[in-house]
C-alpha cells in the first residue's frame, strides 16, 4: 500500500446546541454532534429510518464561528478526519472516544430555514467568555500555537445524544 487515508465527509443535523469552550492556552475548541440517516426496507418491504450520530471537534477561530451561529437542527456540511482519543471515566476506567476532527464546516440551510421563521443575525453570546488569559493575549503580538493541543482526560458523559434523551429529540 503506497499511503493511506483518513477523511471525513458528512451533512447532518445538530442534535444538540455546540459547546465552546477554550484550553489553558486559550485555543478555542468546540464539540457538536450531527445526525445523519438513512433508510432501506426490510425483508417484509418495509420503510425503515436508521440515525447515526457522529461526534465533531472543531478548533480554532472556525470553532468560535460554529460556536456563535449553528443551533440544534441546523444543517451542516462537515470535512475532516477521524480521531480516537483515550480518556479516565470519573471511576479510573479507560474509555475511547472516536469523533471527526473538523477541519471545514459549512451552514447549509439559513437560520430562516431551520426555525421556520424571521432570520435573527446577531450571534448567540457566550457563556462564561473567554478566559482572563485569552484576553490578555489578544492585544500581543507572538506565535500562535499551532493545531490543536492533547485532549484532557475527562469525563464526556453519554456517547451520543440518545443514550442522555431517547430517540424522540430526534432534530428530523
Amino acid at each position: 500500500m503506497a499511503g493511506s487515508l483518513n477523511k471525513v465527509m458528512i451533512i447532518g443535523r445538530l442534535g444538540r446546541d455546540p459547546e465552546l469552550r477554550y484550553t489553558q492556552g486559550g485555543s478555542p475548541v468546540c464539540n457538536l454532534t450531527l445526525a445523519t440517516d438513512e433508510s432501506y426496507k426490510d425483508r417484509d418491504g418495509n420503510k425503515v429510518d436508521q440515525t447515526e450520530w457522529h461526534r465533531v471537534v472543531v478548533w480554532g477561530r472556525q470553532a468560535e464561528t460554529v460556536a456563535n451561529y449553528l443551533r440544534k437542527g441546523r444543517l451542516a456540511y462537515v470535512e475532516g478526519s477521524l480521531q480516537t482519543r483515550k480518556w479516565q471515566d470519573q471511576q479510573g476506567q479507560d474509555r475511547y472516544t472516536t469523533e471527526i476532527k473538523a477541519f471545514n464546516v459549512q451552514f447549509l440551510d439559513s437560520q430562516r430555514d431551520a426555525e421556520g421563521g424571521d432570520y435573527q443575525q446577531a450571534p448567540r453570546q457566550q457563556q462564561g467568555g473567554r478566559p482572563q488569559q485569552h484576553a490578555q493575549q489578544q492585544g500581543q503580538q507572538g506565535p500562535r500555537e499551532q493545531g490543536p493541543p492533547n485532549y484532557p482526560d475527562e469525563d464526556m458523559g453519554p456517547a451520543f445524544p440518545s443514550e442522555a434523551s431517547g430517540m424522540d429529540d430526534v432534530p428530523f
